[in-house]
């Protein structure tokens, strides 16, 4: 199946004081990669996903390597490993070419703010989804 790759830009503020990229700058990396692979679901309602309403249930990231502040983007490729009625699953390398410095993966639900409950993904969101599947190794 397809990969997205999102190359994210690193930025002054990202670095601690030993000028690597710090641990919690990762979670903005992961989201606007996922933003960036969300608005692709549509030509002209690209935030389909976002409009409907969805919530982000978890993040996991296994940190590799130090990441060093640098005027070049880094990396992201991305993938849907689990997608079911109520969940899709978002895996992230971070890296450039063999070098990994992070791994992680985001859990989503759709959701209904209007209501105030969780909802099931439409036929057009696990459509799009669908193209980016890749079970995770076991």
């Amino acid at each position: 199946m397809a990969r997205h790759v999102y190359r994210c830009p690193l930025r002054w503020a990202d670095m601690d004081v030993y000028g690597i990229v710090n641990n919690v700058v990762y979670l903005r990396y992961l989201e606007e990669a996922r933003v960036d692979l969300i608005f692709r679901m549509g030509p002209t309602e690209g935030d389909a996903f976002f409009k409907d309403g969805s919530v982000v249930v978890s993040h996991e990231i296994a940190y590799k390597q130090q990441l060093a502040h640098r005027h070049e983007p880094v990396g992201i490729e991305m993938w849907v490993s689990s997608l079911d009625s109520a969940t899709v699953a978002v895996d992230y390398e971070v890296k450039d070419g063999d070098t990994v410095y992070a791994t992680a993966s985001t859990v989503m639900a759709p959701f209904d703010f209007r209501r105030g409950r969780p909802r099931r993904l439409t036929d057009q969101e696990t459509a799009f989804f669908e193209k980016y599947l890749e079970e995770r190794a076991a």
